[in-house]
């Protein structure tokens, strides 16, 4: 009996530590302000992280994406996916790409779970050789 208990607590163990996924809801922080903007859903299609506007922190939740380039343009912030097409490489969720709607910009970005912390996202985006960093907290969803 003993035996299987220590078995299965180190099932689980190893489990958490090599399973951790960044799918779940995550408050944003502005890497210029500090403050909490929105709640970001990131989700998983056909092997690949997505993620969208779920709900705005410090705006009217009616807030349209007026400098968005493409046909996001004018449309609502809420329920739009600003975070594409990231895939599992090299230890990192990369490959994709993340829209400023402040800025109306589209930047490369890759992302990671923060170490010892599934609870902290690091997100980098990329314009050249330049880049920002913002740290989201997880609100609610898989930590596995």
């Amino acid at each position: 009996m003993l035996r299987f208990l220590l078995i299965s607590l180190l099932f689980v163990f190893a489990k958490a530590l090599l399973g951790q996924s960044p799918v779940g809801v995550w408050k944003t922080i502005d890497d210029e302000t500090g403050e909490a903007k929105s709640h970001v859903q990131i989700y998983e299609d056909k092997g690949r992280l997505y993620g969208k506007i779920v709900r705005l922190l410090k705006s009217a939740p009616d807030k349209k994406c007026e400098k968005c380039p493409d046909e996001r343009k004018d449309k609502p912030l809420v329920g739009m996916v600003i975070l594409e097409n990231m895939q599992k490489k090299e230890g990192y969720w990369q490959s994709g790409r993340i829209l400023d709607p402040e800025k109306g910009k589209w930047y490369t970005c890759k992302f990671w779970l923060k170490e010892g912390d599934a609870n902290v996202l690091v997100l980098r985006g990329y314009l050249g050789p330049f880049y920002r960093t913002q740290y989201w907290y997880r609100v609610e969803g898989e930590k596995k």
